[in-house]
């Protein structure tokens, strides 16, 4: 099994998908004006309109918030990255902070109310684990 794709489901797909390529720096791939991709080299995200959620089973799903869910990326610099994001993100949770298992963390929230965490890793076993 390969894990593929982690999809927000949301009632505003282009400001979501705007907020994603600027935060990101990855142009979105649209399938319709209810579903656009953002690939990257591990994985991709997918951001659909709640009016795609009644294809699968209606009343399956509840858009925004993060319902126990982080969404995170691996990025060079997580504080260069922070320096980028203060113009236009709203809601950070923290600014880049060295966590207990060497990851510098950078966790925010998109437009919907998502958790969003940027890292790099920091410590020698960290660095190791996420290799490129």
């Amino acid at each position: 099994m390969d894990f593929i794709s982690i999809r927000i489901i949301t009632s505003d797909v282009a400001r979501l998908v705007e907020f994603y390529e600027r935060a990101t720096g990855a142009q979105a791939t649209w399938a319709n004006e209810d579903f656009a991709e953002l690939r990257t080299a591990g994985a991709t995200l997918a951001i659909g309109s709640t009016r795609t959620v009644p294809l699968f089973t209606p009343g399956s799903d509840r858009p925004a918030g993060s319902n126990g869910v982080i969404t995170e990326f691996l990025v060079d610099d997580v504080d260069s990255t922070y320096d980028n994001l203060t113009d236009f993100v709203t809601d950070f949770v923290n600014e880049p902070t060295t966590m207990p298992w060497g990851n510098r963390s950078l966790l925010f929230r998109d437009p919907d109310g998502n958790l969003v965490n940027f890292f790099t890793p920091v410590t020698p076993e960290a660095i190791a684990k996420f290799a490129r």
